[in-house]
């Protein structure tokens, strides 16, 4: 299957466990935690769901084993967070993919890496500078990072396949390459040398969901990002606002100013982000590890618009009698640390993060990236 370290069951059970709806990439990880392996947090299931009060679709082994021998038909294998040849840099985020099918090579997961993105309608100009950079950037030992989609990200893909390696991140299974005519590109990532990436099920179609979380990996296997062409609001701003959020150095090449697509890239530069005009800018400030703190903080959105919240459960006037009950007093629609609770409740950290991952499987709670906590209305999974 893949990672030696594991046994098959314990393989399979991780897989099971990773695509059972509801349990996301933070409650497994503190399932894991809490139980040691995957098969003792399969084996709880049925005993949270009691207190959740509904059940928990786990997949049954049989459908684990299917996907893991049609991964392996397709010259697949998959990657567990924590276990090599999982990339160390992604597993640094808290809500790092708790699996990953990869097609390829995994050599091409080991070298430092560079994230090049930007528009899909990109300019000629753009995407040779963007092929460019990505040519050189290999060619000076770095894996280039993209998402496979069109414009930049394929310029990105196809320059560093001339001179290196490149790892492409995609947001659908990994048998139904998006858009359809980078299905040559994709295999011929995988077949000279590079990486294809894919969290979601082999029969996922990329929805429009799925492309935020494709982007969260693109910057987590990355040291820095670096963004060619980007309109306000783009998908590579959000991969950009992922990086920072993450540590990670942030790059832009200068666009015209007459030109919406450079916009949002321009202000990257504005607010911090490192000028780029050619490789050299980029290998000059790219650390060896991820920052401590952001290189900036991101200003507000411009529009104004008021995020929309999740509704808090009300208020109980009484004394809160339970330990869980002291707990969700503290709690609201606005995310507070974990830190913060343990502060203010009478209980130790262990027993205030159990009873968080009791309330979050029985979907009371998320817990989100940061150590940081939410109560969630009704009917919401947390994931």
């Amino acid at each position: 299957m893949t990672a030696p370290s594991l046994s098959e069951a314990e393989a399979l059970a991780r897989l099971r466990l990773a695509r059972t709806e509801g349990i996301g990439p933070l409650t497994y990880q503190r399932l894991l935690e809490r139980h040691g392996s995957a098969g003792a947090a399969l084996a709880a299931l049925p005993r949270l769901a009691a207190r959740r009060g509904a059940p928990f679709a786990v997949p049954p082994a049989a459908a684990a084993r299917r996907e893991v021998e049609a991964l392996q038909r397709l010259g697949g294998q998959l990657l567990f967070a924590g276990e090599p040849p999982y990339p160390p840099l992604l597993a640094l985020q808290e809500d790092a993919p708790p699996v990953l099918a990869l097609l390829g090579d995994p050599a091409a997961l080991a070298p430092p890496a560079v994230a090049l993105v930007g528009a899909r309608n990109a300019s000629a100009a753009g995407r040779r500078m963007a092929e460019d950079l990505a040519e050189a950037l290999a060619a000076a030992g770095l894996a280039v990072v993209s998402g496979l989609a069109r414009g930049i990200d394929t310029a990105a893909h196809l320059g560093a396949l001339r001179r290196g390696r490149t790892i492409a991140c995609i947001a659908g299974g990994p048998d139904l390459p998006y858009p359809p005519e980078n299905a040559g590109l994709q295999a011929r990532i995988a077949a000279e040398g590079g990486a294809v990436l894919a969290e979601a099920p082999l029969g996922t179609a990329p929805l429009a969901r799925h492309f935020p979380r494709r982007n969260r990996i693109v910057a987590g296997l990355a040291l820095g990002i670096l963004v060619v062409e980007a309109a306000p609001r783009s998908g590579s701003l959000i991969t950009a606002r992922l990086g920072l959020e993450a540590g990670r150095e942030l790059f832009a090449v200068p666009g015209s100013p007459l030109d919406p697509r450079c916009r949002g890239s321009n202000d990257l530069i504005r607010q911090g982000a490192h000028l780029v005009e050619s490789a050299e800018d980029v290998l000059a400030h790219l650390p060896a590890a991820p920052r401590a703190a952001p290189l900036f903080i991101p200003r507000p959105e411009r529009d104004g618009a008021a995020r929309p919240t999740r509704a808090a459960a009300p208020a109980d006037s009484s004394i809160p009698a339970t330990p869980s009950a002291q707990v969700l007093e503290l709690l609201g629609a606005n995310p507070i640390a974990v830190d913060e609770v343990v502060r203010r409740c009478h209980l130790s950290p262990s027993a205030i993060q159990a009873i968080l991952l009791d309330l979050e499987l029985a979907g009371r709670v998320e817990l989100l990236p940061g150590n940081r906590v939410a109560l969630l209305a009704s009917g919401q999974d947390g994931r």
